[in-house]
């Protein structure tokens, strides 16, 4: 059975967001993720034990489900923590292993505001990193982000297209949205990106009103909606399941992506 993609998508991709302690763990997330319908798995390994962080524990995971995969090392990493340079080696493992995408964050090497660098020498050193990932016939995803403010639908689009110079295949932004004004502009943002931008985007609200432009996401252009198998405790409140995303998507019957003519 051929491999789903997170590319030459007609909707959004729903996928699963996890934070394994362990490959083991991983692989029953990822299964659970497919029970659930999930378009992709998108595996955080910053608390999997060193040991376990081989090029063939990483295939093993890849293997255990026909989805495509996202691996993402953030500065949380119980091993390395905020070396940033240090962290970069197991997503360069999980481009040997198979993944389809790897995260690059917008301020690596560099930590920043809105977590995008303007550092020439951080900038240089991400590129680098990109061909270097490219190389081994992986896509890369740049994120960023910007929690602690809301930004404009004019700031989010520079933003983006300034990933999007480094290299980047797929685009990455989350901001704050704690007020009406803020969810309203996100709407907006979300428009104005699936105008501008040629690029798989994703765009993600985060605080009161986080759910409310995640779901809305689904038919606003956002290429990729990250969910969870099921609630826990120390789990966001507004990262949906899996299942009530696809409930949403399958049956809200409009999409920004197929307006008829």
């Amino acid at each position: 059975m051929l491999k789903k993609s997170f590319f030459n998508r007609q909707e959004t991709a729903v996928t699963l967001l996890c934070k394994p302690s362990s490959i083991d763990q991983a692989i029953a997330l990822a299964r659970s993720g497919h029970s659930d319908g999930a378009d992709g798995i998108a595996i955080e390994i910053q608390s999997i034990p060193q040991e376990e962080r081989t090029t063939e524990k990483f295939k093993c995971l890849i293997d255990c489900v026909p989805l495509p995969f996202m691996f993402i090392d953030y500065r949380g990493d119980i091993i390395h923590g905020a070396d940033d340079e240090a962290r970069q080696q197991y997503l360069l493992m999980a481009a040997d292993a198979g993944a389809e995408v790897v995260d690059v964050m917008g301020d690596l090497y560099a930590p920043s505001p809105r977590e995008l660098t303007f550092d020439p020498a951080a900038i240089a050193k991400q590129k680098k990193l990109i061909d270097a990932i490219h190389a081994k016939g992986c896509k890369v995803l740049i994120s960023s982000h910007a929690t602690q403010e809301p930004l404009t639908a004019e700031e989010a689009l520079a933003h983006l297209q300034e990933q999007s110079a480094r290299g980047a295949d797929i685009l990455k932004l989350v901001v704050k949205t704690d007020t009406e004004e803020a969810a309203l502009e996100a709407v907006r943002t979300m428009m104005l990106l699936h105008k501008k931008l040629e690029k798989p985007y994703v765009f993600l609200g985060g605080g009161k009103y986080a759910a409310f432009v995640r779901y809305l996401g689904l038919k606003l252009g956002v290429a990729i909606q990250f969910g969870v198998h099921d609630y826990a405790a120390d789990a966001p409140y507004f990262q949906p399941t899996i299942r009530s995303f696809k409930a949403v998507r399958d049956n809200f019957l409009w999409d920004i992506c197929n307006l008829p003519q």
